[in-house]
């Protein structure tokens, strides 16, 4: 199999409002994207759906880009989200992410009309063919409506080459393994659905797309290691605890999960951008006794994890969760 561009902890990052405005807060942006880095994470991902992409004008888009790539500066490698409903967009969005220096693309088949196999193929023929980046096939159907199943991927893989890589989040353990197969070794797949963390690495998953590193990053650079080493206990007791957290984020919407989560650290990144809503004080509340609990455990001392600024949490400055309700469940998308 070929040396994949991206491998381990790939984080997504959220988009910054100003609270009041609504507005981008592009410099906060650039230091919650810088403290992404520092803390360890082997890849950067900016607009995913934790980055509220669906919900950003097109110059709110290409402001999220350019400053996401240049806080990384080269530091790890980036792999952008340029999917919308429209080929047209999403190319202009693929070939921004070049300009501005992504390491590769990543591509939701997003649909409002039931997309054919042939208006799939020519849509991810169309954006791979408009730039030089290797492209990561997203498959989440939870949040798209379209289940790219291992046999499709790789037959687009066998006739667009610029498809590398594929980011499965669809919670079928059996993929990681299906898909490399099928396609001979060609293809790198990601894991996209945070409770099976562990059954994704060990069946073969280059890497973990997750918005959690915005909240604990140590514990994912740890588990991470522990499970690329063979610490089988290690592993396992670590994602023992970390899971109710892993869960919780996931149930309650990611990008309303990790705002409120930073605001909990000291960290504000405003609200989320409407119809989304903030947390709930209840699920604010219950959010706050998971991060204190990770904060304050014992698997975590005296480690010499090195990831920078260690986990963040606990720092405690009142929830701000707002009366919102939109804490319903989704898909594990990051």
């Amino acid at each position: 199999m070929p040396v994949p561009p991206l491998a381990g902890i790939i984080a997504y990052p959220v988009t910054p409002i100003v609270p009041g405005t609504g507005e981008l807060d592009l410099d906060r942006l650039r230091r919650l994207t810088g403290e992404l880095v520092e803390a360890g994470s082997h890849a950067v991902a900016p607009l995913g759906s934790t980055g509220e992409s669906a919900y950003l004008r097109d110059d709110e888009w290409d402001a999220v880009c350019e400053t996401t790539l240049d806080a990384v500066a080269g530091r790890v490698p980036t792999v952008v989200g340029v999917s919308h409903w429209s080929t047209e967009t999403t190319v202009r969005r693929a070939r921004l992410a070049e300009r501005h220096g992504a390491t590769a693309i990543m591509v939701l088949a997003q649909k409002y009309w039931t997309l054919t196999e042939d208006e799939l193929e020519r849509h991810f023929a169309t954006v791979a063919g408009a730039t030089g980046l290797p492209m990561m096939l997203y498959n989440n159907p939870g949040t798209s409506g379209v289940d790219l199943v291992p046999e499709t991927v790789a037959a687009l893989a066998r006739k667009i080459p610029n498809i590398t890589m594929v980011k499965e989040s669809s919670g079928d353990v059996a993929r990681f393994r299906a898909i490399p197969e099928l396609s001979d070794g060609a293809l790198a797949v990601y894991n996209g659905s945070n409770p099976v963390v562990l059954e994704a690495f060990r069946s073969g998953a280059a890497g973990w797309c997750t918005a959690a590193p915005c909240l604990v990053p140590r514990w994912c650079l740890e588990l991470h290691a522990a499970a690329l080493d063979g610490r089988t206990e290690r592993a396992d007791a670590l994602l023992e605890v970390l899971l109710p957290f892993l869960r919780f984020i996931v149930g309650q919407g990611l990008p309303r999960a990790i705002k409120t989560g930073l605001e909990i650290q000291g960290r504000e990144a405003g609200p989320p951008r409407p119809p989304l809503l903030p947390l709930p004080g209840t699920d604010a509340e219950r959010l706050r006794e998971l991060l204190e609990r990770l904060d304050d455990h014992p698997l975590l001392e005296s480690t010499g994890a090195g990831t920078g600024t260690g986990t963040g949490t606990g720092a405690g400055t009142g929830t701000g969760a707002g009366t919102g309700t939109g804490a319903g469940t989704e898909g594990a998308a990051v």
